[in-house]
């Protein structure tokens, strides 16, 4: 929570600038974690300091710029990328056959998965634009889909939390696995609407 405190101070400073730029350091790759980081700008909304819709809207502005940028990298550069010191750092050997075998195993489905698994996000996406797997505009609706997710939870959750430091640490150390329940809810509601949807046209076709 030092991290998350010292965020909530950046940010409650500096305003919505300052989130945006820090999620743009998150798409990137280095050390600062996406959820954290939009925990603290929920925060700082629910300190008064932002409007917490306008900081969701920019949530998902940053995240989306960040991890297009990513990819569009990966896309422009090729295998070239592996070369720059900094890609290197991310995405090691060890990585990048990881993520390969991700790929051979869900397909293109794990640039929807990535959204939800921080330490393999940014080498997803880049990996992804490197070998040409998937359009960008199939990228943008994976990955903006996920988003849609992942960003509202984890901002509300700061807002929601902004008053009471221990509820909001222990959903902040719950909250990746609260993420996949979330998700798998979400997944059984929209396999419900597709099974009646499919029993009402399978019925009216029966008719005489």
């Amino acid at each position: 929570m030092d991290l998350l405190q010292r965020l909530v101070t950046i940010f409650a400073e500096n305003g919505y600038v300052a989130v945006f730029i820090a999620l743009m350091i998150c798409g990137a790759g280095l050390p600062l974690p996406e959820d954290i980081t939009l925990v603290a700008g929920g925060v700082i909304a629910g300190l008064g300091y932002a409007n917490v819709h306008v900081m969701f809207a920019l949530a998902m502005l940053g995240v989306l710029l960040g991890d297009c940028a990513i990819f569009l990298l990966g896309h422009r550069y090729g295998a070239r990328i592996l070369r720059w010191r900094f890609v290197a750092r991310i995405l090691t050997p060890s990585r990048y056959a990881k993520v390969q075998e991700k790929f051979h195993r869900y397909g293109n489905r794990v640039l929807f998965i990535a959204r939800f698994l921080p330490g393999m996000r940014t080498t997803i996406y880049l990996t992804a634009g490197m070998t040409h797997r998937v359009s960008f505009p199939r990228f943008l609706l994976l990955d903006g889909t996920a988003a849609l997710i992942s960003v509202p939870f984890w901002v509300y959750l700061g807002y929601f939390g902004a008053d009471n430091h221990e509820w909001l640490a222990t959903w902040v150390h719950r909250g990746q696995a609260s993420l996949w329940l979330l998700l798998g809810i979400l997944l059984l509601i929209l396999l419900f609407f597709w099974w009646r949807h499919r029993r009402r046209s399978d019925s009216y076709s029966q008719r005489p």
